[in-house]
Order: structure tokens, then C-alpha cells, then sequence
């Protein structure tokens, strides 16, 4: 019984720490000072505005990225996005 709740307890503490350096969606100004890198693009997405910034925060965290600029933006039958990733 105590494995299971540390092993429960340690998954919430790192969903938790995970989420506390995820990216942060910037404007334009906000990006005046800092490095951009690269881009990231995802598509396909279903739903709400607010699954596309998941997505792309997503994207932005598997390539290091701290920040990212939403620089394109769709939506056809799903949303498609891409973003300008910084450090």
C-alpha cells in the first residue's frame, strides 16, 4: 500500500513540476528581448483556441524552448498554428 501512494504521490509531484517550466506564450514586445531559435508547427488540432496553445507549449517544451510566438494561426475543419520558439 505505501509503494502506491509514494509512487502516486511522486507522479503528481512531477506532472506538477513539469508543468512549472512549460513555455510561455509572448507577444511581439515581449519577444524584443529575447533569442529566437527556431519554429515549431502543429495542425490537426480539435476543439477550443485553448488546445492549441497545449499543443504548442508542448512543441515548445521538447525543443528547450522557455518562450514561443504564435506567428500563424487557421482553422479549416481543425486549427493549425505555428509559433517562433526563444530562450
Amino acid at each position: 500500500m505505501r509503494i502506491s501512494t509514494a509512487a502516486s504521490l511522486m507522479t503528481v509531484i512531477s506532472a506538477l513540476s513539469f508543468g512549472a517550466f512549460a513555455a510561455d506564450s509572448i507577444s511581439l514586445e515581449q519577444a524584443n528581448n529575447l533569442h529566437a531559435f527556431g519554429t515549431v508547427s502543429v495542425s490537426g488540432i480539435g476543439g477550443a483556441p485553448s488546445d492549441i496553445h497545449q499543443a504548442l507549449n508542448q512543441a515548445a517544451d521538447a525543443k528547450g524552448a522557455t518562450a514561443y510566438r504564435i506567428t500563424e494561426a487557421r482553422e479549416n475543419d481543425t486549427w493549425h498554428a505555428t509559433a517562433e520558439l526563444y530562450k
